[in-house]
């Protein structure tokens, strides 16, 4: 591949991402053209500088419009302990059918910390566990004593309420 400008590197990786429906790592883009995976990061963040809906997950990223989004989203307040409580939380969420979006902590200086978590099957609740043990990175949860919002999808709200009912029957799920 000759090397091409940044425009129009950026403008391929944009096409790239909306006829995606799988996630795109980034290491992997930045061999198709050629640059440092910095240099891809970066492209992102302009792109979605200029409005470009783009996801940035631990799985890759993603377009948003191609992420065949549920219709009803809720924000759940939960707290589980161990690593054992955290993949059960997740598969509770996707055994159900539903997708966890994210996780947010309220952290006494910051205010509010987020992570795009996109997990929606059983294969991605289980790279997660991995990712988190590879990398022996500190889950944001961990700032909180367990404490942690989700947002989570489903595609309709029984379905959602299974999910929160399960939750609650295991102890992750903390009442109003």
């Amino acid at each position: 591949m000759i090397k091409i400008k940044a425009e129009e590197r950026r403008r391929q990786l944009l096409q790239r991402l909306k006829k995606s429906s799988q996630a795109l790592i980034g290491s992997l883009l930045a061999e198709e053209f050629e640059v440092s995976r910095q240099v891809i990061v970066q492209d992102i963040a302009l792109l979605r500088a200029q409005g470009e809906k783009i996801v940035a997950t631990s799985q890759g990223y993603f377009y948003e419009a191609n992420l065949g989004l549920p219709t009803v989203k809720a924000s759940i307040a939960c707290r589980h302990g161990d690593q054992k409580e955290l993949r059960d939380e997740l598969l509770t969420v996707v055994n159900y059918g539903g997708r966890v979006i994210d996780v947010k902590v309220e952290h006494p200086i910051y205010g509010e910390l987020s992570g795009n978590l996109m997990i929606s099957s059983v294969e991605d609740v289980e790279k997660f566990i991995q990712n988190y043990q590879q990398n022996k990175a500190a889950l944001l949860s961990e700032l909180t004593d367990g404490v942690h919002l989700h947002t989570i999808e489903a595609v309709n709200e029984q379905v959602l309420e299974k999910i929160k009912a399960e939750l609650r029957e295991k102890g992750y799920l903390l009442e109003e």
